[in-house]
């Protein structure tokens, strides 16, 4: 059964950094889009970053200059590295990705991990 693992979230302070990774485990065929999603309290889960099978990335405004969204398609991993963070970047942050695998199921998500900066 497929899974997304996340990691590397935690405490830092403002102007920090942090990498997250995102491990697809089990028994995929192929990855499509992978992105990061993040949820703060009272607010929706909003789209991060994301980047396709071909290596082209988008960004959210709030982040563009700051983050960087990358894949490394042997491994099935995907990683976000968060640079200059503010404190308005806490949140817990989702990986998402289109896996195809002996499943019907495309859709995947990890179970999130949370990123907390101080000011």
């Amino acid at each position: 059964q497929v899974q997304l693992v996340e990691s590397g979230g935690g405490l830092v302070q403002a102007g920090g950094s942090l990498r997250l990774s995102c491990e697809v485990s089990g028994t995929a065929f192929s990855i499509n889009a992978m992105g990061w999603y993040r949820q703060a309290p009272g607010t929706e889960r909003e789209l991060v970053a994301a980047i396709t099978s071909g290596g082209s990335t988008n960004y959210a405004d709030s982040v563009k200059g700051r983050f960087t969204i990358s894949r490394v398609n042997a491994n099935y991993t995907g990683h976000l590295q968060m640079n200059s963070l503010k404190p308005e970047d806490t949140a817990v942050y989702y990986c998402n990705a289109d896996v195809r695998s002996f499943s019907p199921q495309n859709d995947y998500w990890g179970q999130g991990t949370q990123v907390t900066v101080s000011s």
